[in-house]
């Protein structure tokens, strides 16, 4: 059912079980991703996609198996992180810059001394995001992909391997989201960053998955996308038969015999046979 690939050395995840209150909400989940690799975390909401995440970094231990960062164990400097619903106040006098630049020593106390090389950095972080034009507007001000594009300049100004990105689109409309997409998958590329996204809609990122980890019930099922996106392999997964249906470039995954899909967006999801599982659309 967990796939691996030997060959991935940026983050290995072996056997991972976490529960709560004695309910099982990670199982023996494992998998790999390499660096340069664009990695997306698929699954409804519910499914373990933030608990994951949050076990990579270390916020949560799991009961039982590992999480390893580089071949060298890594650590948290290792790690760039955009957490999901970020609310930025509109009014906090904070411009975009501020923002990026409390990647850097936002951890330390007190206020940073001016530097030439921090200005520096914090402008080229920028630049990468596409950012510049609107570095010294108000983070409040800023519209949604241009907000999302300045925490992600903030997790990576301190150079991390590995960016972790908890439903990074949710909230954005198609061209916003599209255009995220495309900025991470050159930023996976061209910086050898591993990339590691959580979202509950996989055909945004079809364009540029290396691999899925595809979340259901506490279980995984990974590898590259068109090994895993599979009727058989999906319904191993959720334990009775699913149907991937791809339709002008999209893929919707239902349940047998479902009437009709339900839209993967939904905050309820009913993971019966006769109902649709999730739609991709």
């Amino acid at each position: 059912m967990n796939g691996a690939d030997p060959s991935g050395g940026l983050l290995a995840v072996d056997g991972v079980n976490v529960s709560f209150a004695g309910r099982r909400v990670l199982e023996d989940v494992t998998f790999r991703l390499g660096a340069g690799q664009f990695c997306g975390l698929i699954g409804a909401n519910g499914s373990g996609k933030t608990t994951l995440l949050r076990t990579v970094l270390g916020f949560q231990r799991p009961q039982a198996g590992s999480v390893r960062i580089g071949a060298d164990g890594g650590g948290a400097a290792s790690v760039g992180y955009v957490p999901q619903k970020i609310l930025l106040d509109p009014y906090l006098p904070l411009r975009a810059r501020d923002l990026v630049s409390l990647g850097l020593d936002g951890h330390r106390p007190g206020l940073p001394w001016p530097s030439r090389k921090r200005d520096q950095t914090v402008d080229a972080m920028l630049a990468a995001v596409d950012g510049l034009a609107f570095a010294d507007q108000r983070v409040g001000d800023l519209s949604g992909g241009q907000q999302q594009r300045v925490l992600i300049a903030h997790a990576l100004v301190r150079r991390p391997r590995l960016l972790l990105l908890d439903e990074p689109l949710a909230n954005l409309d198609i061209r916003s989201a599209s255009e995220i997409v495309a900025l991470l998958h050159r930023l996976c590329v061209g910086q050898g960053i591993g990339v590691l996204l959580s979202a509950h809609d996989m055909n945004p990122l079809l364009p540029v998955m290396d691999r899925i980890v595809y979340l259901a019930g506490g279980r995984a099922a990974s590898g590259p996308a068109d090994e895993v996106v599979r009727s058989e392999v999906l319904s191993r997964l959720y334990g009775y038969r699913i149907d991937v249906i791809r339709v002008h470039g999209r893929v919707l995954v239902v349940a047998a015999g479902a009437e009709e899909a339900e839209d993967a967006a939904l905050p309820a999801l009913r993971h019966r046979p006769d109902h649709a599982v999730q739609a991709y659309h």
